[in-house]
C-alpha cells in the first residue's frame, strides 16, 4: 500500500519534471517579486537572482536525475535478462 502511495511522488517522466520545474520557477519569481518589494535596489535584485538560480540548479539536478534513474533500470533489466 505505502509503496502505491510513494508512486504518487515519484517523477517518472521529463513531462513531469518540466511541469515541477515550471512549478518551482513560478514560486521562485513569486518570492523575488516580494523581495523587491522589501528590499528595493540592488539588495533585492541579488535575492531575486538568487531565487532564480535555485530554480535552474534545482531543474538541472532533477532531469539529469531521471537519466541516471533511467540508465540504471535499463542496466539492471539487462542482468535480468542475462541471469535468466
Amino acid at each position: 500500500m505505502y509503496r502505491k502511495v510513494a508512486r504518487l511522488f515519484t517523477i517518472k517522466t521529463r513531462v513531469e519534471a518540466f511541469l515541477i520545474i515550471y512549478a518551482l520557477a513560478l514560486g521562485a519569481c513569486s518570492r523575488g517579486v516580494h523581495y523587491l518589494d522589501q528590499f528595493p535596489g540592488y539588495g533585492g535584485w541579488m535575492l531575486f537572482l538568487a531565487c532564480s538560480g535555485a530554480v535552474f540548479m534545482a531543474g538541472g539536478k532533477v532531469l539529469d536525475c531521471l537519466k541516471y534513474e533511467k540508465a540504471a533500470r535499463e542496466a539492471q533489466a539487462s542482468q535480468v535478462t542475462q541471469n535468466s
